[in-house]
Order: C-alpha cells, then sequence, then structure tokens
C-alpha cells in the first residue's frame, strides 16, 4: 500500500489530502480555487452535472481516454478522463464512474478538480484540456521500504523507465501512449514499471513530459525506496518490485518506421506498402457523415483543387476538420495517401494532428484537429483581421513554423520536404499558435539523402526555390527558401503573389525588400499596423527572411 505523499505544487491552490484506506476514498485529488466557484443552482453546475453523467456513456471507446464538454461561453465545463493502459473497458468505465460520483462532493463548487484511484484519473475545469499539457499538480507517492542496494536499484530504475519512454511517446495519438515492462535488478530482484502520457500530446510532448517527470524523484524523500509513482494531469509513470499491470495487455514495442529506402521518385516510399499500417486511425464514412450534417454548406470551411473542407463534431465533442477529397481526381489518391503516410507518423505541436481517414465507396476523407482561427493568409493579407496579428504574435507565428521545420527536416523519424510551405497552409489554433498542415506534395528522404530531383514541377507561385522551378531540385532549403517567403509576408501584411508597395509599379516582394535593406529604408517593408516597441526583433527576422531567399 503507497504510504507516502509528498504534493508538488503552488501554494495558490488548496490541496485535499487522502490516506488509501479500506475506504473507497481517493487516492489523490485538490480542488482548484482560483479558478472561482459555481453556485448550487448555477448554470454551471448543471452543465457539469450533464456532462460527468455522458462522460462514460460512449461504450466503443475500448483504450481509456475520455475526452468532452458542455454549456457555452462561461459556463462551458471540459471533462477528461484517463485510465492505466492495461485496465479493461469495463472495468475502466467503472472506476471512472466511482470518480464521477464522489469529485464533486469532496469539493464541492469548486470550478476545477483533478482526482483518482490507482486504475484511473478524472479531471474537469472551466478552461479546455485537450491537446493542453499541464504539469501541475504533481503528487509523488512511495512505497514506504527502502531498497537494499538503493543505487544500484535506481540506475536499474531508470534505464527501464527511459525504455519505456520513448514506447509509450511513440504510440497511436488516437489510442493510448502506454508502456510497460520489467528489469533485473540488484540481488536478481525484477523491477516492474509502467509509463503513460495522455494521447491527445503529441510525441516530442510526451517525451519532454516524461523527462521532467522524471526528475521529480531525484532529491525527494521517495529516492532508493523500493516502489514510487509520479502522477501529474498529462502523464505518470510507477514502478515496484511487485507485478502491478496486467502482463497480457500488449505493450510491446511499436513496428520500427518504414524502409528508407529510396526509389526514382525522389527518394518517396512506396506509398502502397505503407498505407496498410495506419488501418487503426480508420474511421467509418458514417460517423463522419453525421459529424458533419451530411457535409451540408453550412459547415463547409474552403474548397480547392483537391476538393472540399467541412467543419465536423464527433459523438465525442471533439471539433473536426474533414478534408474530402475530390472523386475525380487521380492526383488525389496519391496525397491522400502521402498525407496519412506521414501524418499518421509525425508527431509535433507545430504540425496538424491527423485524427483518422476514411477509406469507403470511393470516398476518401482525411479528418484533423479543427483550427478554429482558421489560416495565416485568412487573418495577415486582410487589413480589418490583421490588426489581432500584433508584432508578439506575428514573433510566435514565425517561431512556431520554425520548430516545425526543425522538426520535419532533422528531428522526425523520417527526413520530410514539405514542398508546399505557405500562408494558407499555415493553420492557427485558438491560441494563434501555427500548424504546418497540407502534406499532400510532401516528399520522404532517406536520413542521409540530401537533394531529390522531379520531372513534376508542383507548387505555388512565389514560394519555390528557384533550382527547384527552373531544375526540378529539392531539398531541405526548398522549404527554407519558402519559409524566408513567409517571413517577409509576416513582416510587411502583404502577399508575394500580389505585392504593390504603397501605390508604386508593382515589384516582386523580395526585390523590395532587399532593395530597402540595401538602401536603409526598411521601414517601408514594415506593416503599418506594427509598433516600435519590437524594432530590433523585426530587423533581425528581414534579416533571415532574406538569408533564405
Amino acid at each position: 500500500m503507497l504510504s507516502s505523499i509528498l504534493l508538488l505544487f503552488p501554494s495558490l491552490f488548496l490541496i485535499l489530502i487522502t490516506q488509501t484506506t479500506a475506504q473507497p476514498k481517493f487516492q489523490y485529488q485538490f480542488c482548484r480555487t482560483d479558478e472561482g466557484n459555481y453556485t448550487a443552482n448555477s448554470t454551471y453546475k448543471a452543465n457539469l452535472n450533464t456532462l460527468l453523467s455522458n462522460l462514460t456513456s460512449n461504450i466503443e471507446i475500448d483504450y481509456g481516454f475520455y475526452n468532452s464538454s458542455h454549456g457555452q461561453n462561461s459556463d462551458k465545463v471540459y471533462a477528461v478522463g484517463l485510465c492505466r493502459g492495461d485496465v479493461k473497458p469495463d472495468g475502466c468505465r467503472s472506476c471512472l464512474n466511482d470518480t464521477i460520483v464522489l469529485l464533486p462532493k469532496v469539493c464541492p463548487n469548486q470550478k476545477e478538480a483533478i482526482a483518482g484511484y490507482d486504475n484511473s484519473m478524472l479531471r474537469y475545469s472551466n478552461q479546455s484540456l485537450y491537446g493542453i499539457l499541464e504539469t501541475r499538480p504533481s503528487f509523488l507517492l512511495g512505497s514506504g521500504d527502502n531498497a537494499t542496494d538503493p543505487d544500484r536499484f535506481n540506475q536499474a530504475t531508470r534505464e527501464l523507465l527511459e525504455s519505456l519512454r520513448s514506447r509509450a511517446a511513440s504510440g497511436n495519438s488516437n489510442l493510448r501512449k502506454y508502456a510497460a515492462g520489467n528489469e533485473t535488478g540488484p540481488n536478481f530482484q525484477t523491477i516492474f514499471a509502467l509509463v503513460q502520457c495522455t494521447p491527445d500530446l503529441s510525441e516530442q510532448e510526451c517525451t519532454d513530459y516524461l523527462v521532467r517527470a522524471f526528475s521529480d524523484i531525484k532529491g525527494s524523500n521517495i529516492l532508493g525506496e523500493r516502489g514510487g509513482r509520479i502522477i501529474k494531469p498529462s502523464c505518470n509513470f510507477r514502478y515496484e518490485n511487485s507485478r502491478f499491470y496486467d502482463p497480457t495487455i500488449d505493450t510491446q514495442p511499436p513496428p520500427p518506421p518504414p524502409s528508407t529506402n529510396t526509389t526514382s521518385k525522389g527518394g518517396e516510399v512506396d506509398q502502397d506498402l505503407e498505407i496498410g499500417s495506419t488501418e487503426s486511425l480508420q474511421l467509418d464514412f458514417g460517423t463522419i457523415s453525421v459529424a458533419t450534417d451530411n457535409f451540408s454548406d453550412s459547415n463547409k470551411l474552403g474548397q480547392g483543387g483537391f476538393g472540399a473542407v467541412y467543419k465536423g463534431r464527433l459523438s465525442n465533442g471533439q471539433e473536426i476538420a474533414v478534408k474530402r477529397l475530390s472523386r475525380e481526381s487521380r492526383q488525389g489518391d496519391l496525397e491522400f495517401k502521402n498525407e496519412v503516410l506521414l501524418l499518421a507518423k509525425l508527431q509535433h505541436r507545430n504540425l496538424v494532428r491527423l485524427l483518422g481517414f476514411c477509406l469507403e465507396g470511393g470516398e476518401k476523407l482525411l479528418i484533423y484537429e479543427f483550427m478554429p482561427k482558421k489560416s495565416l493568409d485568412y487573418l495577415l493579407f486582410d487589413q480589418r483581421r490583421s490588426s489581432q496579428l500584433d508584432w508578439e504574435r506575428r514573433y510566435n507565428i514565425i517561431g512556431g513554423i520554425a520548430r516545425g521545420l526543425v522538426y520535419l527536416h532533422e528531428d522526425s523519424r523520417l527526413r520530410i520536404i514539405h514542398r508546399d510551405l505557405k500562408a494558407s497552409n499555415i493553420l492557427l489554433d485558438v491560441d494563434l499558435n501555427p500548424k504546418i498542415s497540407d502534406f499532400g506534395m510532401a516528399k520522404l528522404f532517406a536520413l542521409d539523402q540530401t537533394q531529390g530531383n522531379t520531372s513534376k514541377i508542383a507548387g505555388t507561385t512565389g514560394y519555390m526555390a528557384p533550382e527547384y522551378v527552373m531544375r526540378g531540385h529539392f531539398s531541405v532549403k526548398s522549404d527554407v527558401y519558402s519559409f524566408g517567403v513567409l517571413v517577409l509576408e509576416i513582416v510587411s501584411g502583404k502577399k508575394i503573389s500580389d505585392f504593390t508597395p504603397f501605390g508604386q509599379s508593382v515589384e516582386d516582394l523580395i526585390s523590395f525588400a532587399w532593395r530597402n535593406w540595401r538602401d536603409g529604408t526598411v521601414s517601408n517593408l514594415i506593416d503599418p499596423v506594427l509598433n516600435d516597441e519590437s524594432r530590433s526583433e523585426v530587423m533581425r527576422c528581414i534579416h533571415i527572411g532574406l538569408l533564405c531567399v
């Protein structure tokens, strides 16, 4: 039985601590007080009751993660339920339902609370929870008995947890990010451990989060004990000297990444061989049809050469964007397979997240996370909307695009050349954080490959590098060139394809930027809506943009 509890949390929260006993009390819990209270007869209370009573009603969910919301505006309530990765669906729902009944009683009138048992955790709030990485509160629990050889025990435990971390982080984004295993410790004792993240985190976020969680053990009062556990809202891990999880649940490492053997098509992997590896993401057409109100015009977000994009809402309340490829487009088949292959394997906070796809009855659908602020060009190139993009936000967007590109070029399992980086392919979330989208033209490289060639030039005029346009050569430099164009557009608020500087004759944005940089009149390039408070950052970004092009 876990006997010692150390809570790592700021004093602005009221922490309610319970000791594990024979009574069905929580192992850990707290009620957040700084988010305000609700009254017994309030709309917020009614929304909370409705939300919690329906949270686990979807019996098709068998992977232990529930996410939903209910209500509108300031009375809207969000909830997340997570079960340990080895818990069966019925046991998971039973455990969460117990928490649903007890938590509002333990935290009466608090708008935000979290609590859990050994097998499950429930959290609700008046703020959005899905896809939000939360590091606090942090609960640290120990077993109370010390290892006979603490140094060797700690080393073996650390190695086991680190090996499980990568397996958990690379788990399917729609199902589980969970791994369990064992290692032989000192005196031939077996150490059992598991690690888990909420599946709405990206692979990188889960990895970074677990690294920080592992470091919490250092200097704590449970270091050297035979068992320990850290619980955070978005991740947890545990280790013991006896098996505490169900070993029959498949926790084997994920399959290896696809072969990076190149073909004559510029290093592109054979997509027909890879499409089967994404079957776990496949959704049925009926589900998506219901979510989009049968693809009604009122839900249409946009139209392109590939087809249309629709807004939808799944049965659990999650908003989605559905790309419906045109049936007449042969190129659409290839783009479809390319995007499924790429996005199913890419996880980064600055890449749009693929939630699923559908191949049914001639329909080809891609289901993405919904970006409520639409695309960068929607705001940037509109005089009325561009005022939403002050310099701080534009600078954050530039940095986010750069981080996404570094991941594609250097840090992902595969080296990806996007080939169509432009303002309309940068989507913005509710906080105006950027996410690179539309991988229909992307190319996969072997990790040691630096350049490819193609006889078919595809892309957007103005964003394509000269060596690509003239000779079909593409590389990471092609994306860097496009990034430079984007930076100049973000600084100037002007679109490269129809740039006309301040009533003068038509001139290319790049030429205009270079001429003014050379002549010391670079202020002519800066969007007039930006103030002078961050001029040094603006100048640095212009310099970077010019170096890229």
